[in-house]
């Protein structure tokens, strides 16, 4: 098995009103953050997908961090900045030129001088970047390396600062190993079996288990072997509903959820029988979607329900309602109490694992590509008829195909997944999503 590649998790920190949430918004290409001049207005972490030059990565804004504040609010942001930094692999330490040098800046740096992460020093609102080089180089006094001057309101030196943590991304690829092992993310609310199910699976009890919601605070790694297989079971905390919990540990458990889900090959997304499928779980189903990773519906506690013999098909039927963008999804039935159905789980991942590794054979694409546009007609438009030239599967985890057409507006969402639909159909591709890449291609450039 080749090197395991996910997407770099990148954290902004400093202490507050620096212009972290100001940078995230630059970065993310869109106002996500809520930016006031009021100290601290960023109470939660909010992530995003960023891409710079050939590299993508996850960014996390964080709450500013004062070191030695008793206020509660700020001791919160404190922890949960120190989460971030926990599990982030390039940290953005952002200072202010306009407030200098100050105590709570070496303090923050102390943080991220123990976390030994890579980190990339950037003084904000350096307006004037000539002018300003000599309050600039106060900041070497940090000792955590060359201070980057930028201004995130005008968008300047934003660049060299994002080469300089590509430049830290690479120095982590040579310590990345091969391993054979299948990562699963058990993802889902608090309080739904998650922990219990790995118990259950191990044999032991590894894993607090606790009635109380949210016992699990942190991922946790699992590492079995069943059948000659590892498995590598990522634990999350889970993630509560708005109304039961202040928002801002709802958004760190998000964000928690969004680091796991991108370590894993295939997230379990656990849901409970006595609740049913809610629109939280399909937050949660969502951060795997959008990262297309492979999906397990696991719904849990199934020995507690009255059952009779149309039980199971009006429970998926109201999970493809909820999960409408999931719909290749695997769905089981399981009870961790009683390990009902459990030991079926490692069937279900090694089959949704080979899916996701599947690759189809260019011509033998093209044939199913071609049958499936005699059968329905291709969208048209003032006498031009999209025709789909050539396809070719380029990646898998998930399975990618490039498909070259002579006109790229006339492929609508519909026919794609019309296309997505025949593919499904000949090769099965089930619990993994299918990626389409549609390039222009004209007959004369054919």
């Amino acid at each position: 098995m080749a090197k395991r590649k996910s997407r770099p998790i990148v954290a902004i920190v400093g202490r507050p009103n620096v212009g972290k949430s100001t940078l995230f918004n630059v970065l993310a290409g869109e106002k996500i953050s809520i930016v006031e001049d009021t100290p601290g207005v960023t109470r939660d972490r909010i992530y995003a997908d960023c891409t710079w030059l050939n590299y993508e990565f996850t960014l996390i804004d964080t709450g500013g961090i004062e070191p030695d504040s008793s206020d509660i609010i700020l001791s919160q942001m404190r922890e949960q900045a120190q989460m971030a930094i926990d599990m982030a692999d390039v940290i953005i330490f952002m200072t202010d030129l306009k407030s200098g040098l100050v105590d709570a800046d070496g303090k923050v740096a102390d943080m991220l001088r123990r976390s030994k992460k890579p980190v990339v020093l950037c003084v904000n609102k350096a307006d004037r970047p000539v002018h300003d080089m000599p309050d600039v180089y106060e900041f070497y006094n940090l000792g955590i390396g060359d201070p980057y001057p930028i201004s995130s309101v005008n968008r300047t030196g934003i660049g060299d600062m994002l080469d300089k943590v590509c430049e830290s991304f690479k120095m982590g690829d040579g310590e990345e190993e091969e391993d054979d092992a299948i990562k699963i993310a058990i993802v889902g609310k608090p309080n739904v079996g998650k922990s219990s199910i790995i118990n259950k699976l191990i044999g032991e009890n590894r894993v607090i288990v606790s009635d109380i919601a949210g016992t699990t605070r942190d991922a946790i790694d699992t590492r079995v072997r069943h059948n000659g297989q590892d498995y590598v079971f990522i634990d999350t905390a889970g993630i509560r509903r708005k109304n039961k919990i202040k928002e801002n540990l709802e958004r760190y458990m998000i964000v928690r959820t969004v680091g796991a889900v991108e370590r894993a090959d295939i997230t379990v997304l656990v849901v409970s029988a006595e609740e049913g499928i809610t629109e939280q779980d399909a937050k949660i189903a969502g951060i795997a979607h959008d990262r297309g990773k492979a999906v397990i519906v696991a719904v849990n506690k199934w020995d507690l329900i009255e059952k009779d013999n149309k039980t199971v098909k009006t429970f998926t039927d109201k999970i493809h309602q909820v999960l409408s963008f999931l719909n290749y999804a695997e769905i089981m039935f399981i009870s961790a109490e009683t390990g009902q159905r459990l030991i079926k789980l490692y069937d279900e991942i090694d089959m949704v694992f080979a899916n996701q590794n599947l690759r189809i054979q260019t011509g033998v694409l093209n044939e199913i590509i071609s049958e499936a546009a005699v059968m329905q007609q291709p969208p048209s438009d003032k006498g031009k008829m999209l025709r789909i030239l050539y396809a070719t599967q380029v990646a898998v985890k998930p399975p990618t195909f490039v498909l070259f057409v002579n006109y790229k507006y006339l492929m609508h969402f519909s026919y794609q997944r019309y296309i997505e639909n025949r593919l499904r159909e000949a090769f099965g591709f089930k619990g993994t999503p299918l990626k389409f890449i549609i390039r222009e291609r004209s007959d004369e450039k054919r």
